[in-house]
């Protein structure tokens, strides 16, 4: 029964999610379910806070990210990039793809995934029109590359946050390992992009690109002065979410001088109840996993960090991405992997890579789609499903196989 009352209340608080009624915020459901799971004694109110306690961390780090992506958006980080890869593309569209393949995966390895989809895609989209180009396999892969581009970093995903946090590994060393899947799946979803849209793309450009105006040097500065703390300050145990703090606020300055917005902004921007979601949804999925799941997901879990057994992992990481979102997927299995590096890098591929197979394998994705349907251009759900049942399975193999090569390489 236990299971069955906590398996209602994540459906419910995924399909309020996804449905959003009224525009309700995702909190609307997440927290009066996360009470309920307390009150029902489904999880002790001491386990839920050190729930939510283990999860600060992570969400005070999306919070101030959300911030950093808005304010380089603010300081024109995203119109130059979207010049850049129009002049890129020189007016063809397979070389547009290539430049916006390019534009996607640095992104979301260096702004995280919802800036990609939030702030990259309408620029691609912009990009497309002033070309004269179909937009679609530009569209698509923003929404692809928001997910299986956000193996790099530690900070390229929630999901990534949430599994750095119990890895073991430095900031680098998490890079380091991830870097050939990283390059290994955007091989291959490019490849296939290119056999995929293969009609779209062959249609010429009606327009010549213009040339992009001057690169605004402060903004990218500290975009990489940034990175660079998170590399350099993780290991001397400075928690992400203060670099990403430290760079929001340096960019938010010259703003606030100027009064091209305001604290309110910010606050909105950081989307404190999207926080509370996550934080609530995190209680959530412990009633799941402690009501039984949990048991059954350790007991399907591979031991060995074989090719076999990463494979195995990554592949039931996917199924229970698509099952049940990719975050409380994640939350769900990190227990399980959480004394093997390998097997835990095998999980993130898996909720990181098989979100691209379904609508609601991740709220990015979710997110995309909304995008897509405000501009009338709403994505057909059978070519939606084609293109990932192409690209996740072999993005799966491809990036499971580089990251079993570099674990003998590093002897993990």
């Amino acid at each position: 029964m236990s299971m069955i009352i906590a398996l209602a209340l994540l459906g419910a608080v995924l399909a309020f999610a996804v449905a959003r009624p009224r525009g309700l915020p995702e909190a609307t459901a997440a927290v009066p379910a996360a009470s309920l799971a307390v009150v029902a004694g489904l999880v002790a109110p001491a386990a839920a806070l050190q729930e939510v306690r283990e999860l600060a961390p992570t969400v005070a780090f999306l919070a101030a990210v959300l911030v950093l992506a808005f304010t380089a958006e603010r300081h024109g980080v995203f119109g130059y990039v979207g010049a850049v890869v129009a002049r890129s593309g020189r007016g063809r569209p397979r070389r547009l793809l290539t430049a916006v393949f390019g534009a996607a995966a640095l992104t979301t390895a260096v702004l995280s995934l919802d800036a990609t989809v939030v702030l990259l895609t309408p620029v691609v989209f912009a990009v497309a029109a002033r070309a004269g180009v179909r937009p679609r396999p530009h569209a698509y892969a923003c929404n692809h590359l928001a997910n299986s581009a956000s193996l790099l970093l530690p900070v390229s995903n929630l999901t990534n946050l949430l599994a750095f946090a119990a890895s073991g590994l430095t900031f680098a060393g998490f890079a380091a390992l991830m870097a050939a899947p990283w390059i290994a799946v955007i091989a291959v979803e490019y490849l296939i992009f290119q056999f995929f849209f293969a009609r779209d793309l062959d249609t010429p450009a009606a327009k010549e690109p213009e040339h992009p105006g001057p690169a605004p040097r402060y903004a990218l500065g500290v975009l990489a002065g940034t990175l660079a703390g998170f590399a350099v300050l993780q290991p001397l145990g400075v928690e992400p979410a203060w670099v990403a703090v430290a760079g929001a606020a340096l960019l938010a300055g010259p703003l606030l001088r100027r009064r091209q917005v305001t604290a309110r902004n910010l606050l909105t921007e950081a989307h404190p109840l999207f926080c509370a979601f996550v934080l609530a949804l995190g209680v959530v999925v412990l009633a799941v996993r402690d009501a039984g799941l949990g048991d059954r997901v350790d007991s399907l879990m591979p031991q060995h960090d074989d090719l076999l057994s990463l494979l195995g992992a990554a592949v039931l990481a996917a199924v229970l991405a698509n099952l049940l979102n990719n975050l409380p997927a994640t939350l769900v299995l990190l227990p399980a992997v959480s004394g093997s590096p390998g097997l835990l890098l095998a999980v993130l591929i898996g909720v990181n890579v098989g979100p691209n197979l379904t609508y609601v394998g991740s709220l990015a994705t979710l997110l995309w789609r909304r995008i897509l349907h405000a501009r009338d251009a709403a994505p057909r759900t059978r070519e939606f499903l084609t293109l990932g049942a192409a690209t996740v399975p072999l993005g799966l193999v491809a990036a499971v196989t580089a990251l079993w090569a570099g674990l003998h390489v590093a002897r993990i």
